[in-house]
């Protein structure tokens, strides 16, 4: 028995580690073993000092969002407070509890009569009680505030070692001599903290602020994931340092845009979102289809030929394109709504409750205290309070 689960274990892994799918013709593991200038030729055996560096990296997370960002929301006045709690009613919480958090108008107007409450105010009392299960904009505002500076910090090491790259300047270079291209120390350092950053992003997606498109980020971090693995383990190195950059130019502009928002400094989020939004059009459906995705079809194909492995890359990198156009239609829309409105008032991807906007608290507490306002646009020290981000 054991004699026999060995010998399957052995045909699964040889089977994993097939030559003929990871590697061009008449190329074999053995040929890569050899040293090469820098730090050699990349090996799968590096990917696993990525856990531990994962687990560094969150815990890097936690100590900058408590002794930097935090600070930095307090001082830009951001409260350290939860928020505003719905006054207790059995029937309402009940119906927002078993039946809905969204009441339509039919059975507004039932729970009006029900409980002699005007309308306005029932229906400010389901905003609060929504926004009782929201983070607070502090929260937000501290991991929007550590995205912002590792997409940063990165993006800057990228450009600057990619810039004197021949690779950068012509493509057809990362294919040149493939797969006999060494590695160097930057292109290591660059690929491990990518992808120990989206191994703790992977992670921390369940205990971070839920969104609507959960989902989509959840398939965009295994695709990332498998993407930048993948191509490290058959030394497809040079284009993904190329794909690695593109990405983050437009992710720290999407940060800053969010914080900008929840410090409620309304004039410099739209003009950080327009230009995230410009940037991010540029290069997600222009520079990463008509070069990198052109250089990864074509000129690959015309100079090494494809092989089973190259099937596999090009097809993680259509799925990630394909993403990019879903992103694509929900900036446009947010830009669509902005010229309507004057201004950015809510990101489809938001981060409450995987649905809502955010609500102004103080417009209800009048409501549910007597009063009622014929105005229903929620403004919060001159802006709207509805405004929430979310990441890419």
């Amino acid at each position: 028995m054991a004699t026999a689960a060995a010998g399957a274990l052995g045909l699964m892994w040889g089977w994993l580690w097939s030559e003929r799918f990871w590697l061009p013709q008449n190329v074999s593991w053995a040929d890569l073993e050899g040293p090469g200038d820098g730090y050699g030729y990349p090996h799968a055996r590096h990917i696993l000092s990525v856990f531990p560096l994962a687990v560094g990296v969150f815990s890097v997370r936690l100590l900058f969002e408590r002794f930097i960002a935090k600070p930095c929301a307090l001082h830009v006045g951001i409260e350290d407070s939860g928020p505003f709690l719905a006054q207790p009613n059995a029937i309402l919480e009940k119906v927002f509890v078993s039946i809905t958090k969204h009441p339509d108008e039919k059975r507004l107007e039932g729970l009006s009569k029900q409980l002699d409450w005007d309308v306005r105010k029932i229906q400010c009392w389901f905003r609060h009680r929504r926004n009782q299960d929201k983070p607070p904009t502090l929260t937000k505002f501290c991991e929007s505030m550590w995205r912002f500076t590792f997409y940063l910090c990165v993006f800057c090491y990228g450009i600057r070692f990619l810039w004197l790259s021949p690779w950068f300047w012509d493509t057809r270079q990362c294919w040149y001599s493939y797969p006999f291209q060494p590695l160097s120390k930057e292109i290591y350092y660059y690929y491990i903290m990518e992808l120990a950053f989206y191994w703790s992003l992977m992670f921390s997606q369940f205990i971070d602020i839920k969104r609507k498109d959960f989902l989509i980020m959840f398939v965009h971090h295994l695709a990332t994931i498998g993407l930048i693995t993948f191509s490290y383990i058959n030394n497809m190195v040079r284009m993904g340092t190329l794909i690695l950059c593109l990405h983050d130019v437009s992710d720290f502009l999407l940060e800053a845009a969010k914080l900008a928002n929840y410090a409620k400094y309304q004039r410099l989020c739209d003009t950080l979102f327009v230009i995230f939004g410009a940037v991010f059009m540029v290069t997600r459906l222009g520079i990463f289809p008509f070069w990198l995705l052109n250089s990864t079809l074509f000129e690959s194909w015309e100079i090494i030929g494809p092989y089973t492995s190259w099937w596999f890359f090009n097809g993680l990198l259509l799925i990630l394109q394909l993403l990019h156009v879903i992103w694509s239609y929900l900036i446009a829309r947010i830009a669509f709504k902005a010229l309507i409105r004057g201004k950015v008032s809510k990101d489809d991807r938001s981060d409450v409750e995987s649905s809502s906007e955010e609500e102004d608290e103080a417009t209800c507490s009048k409501s549910l205290s007597g009063s009622s306002s014929s105005n229903g646009a929620n403004w919060v020290n001159g802006h709207m309070g509805g405004s929430c981000w979310a990441e890419e």
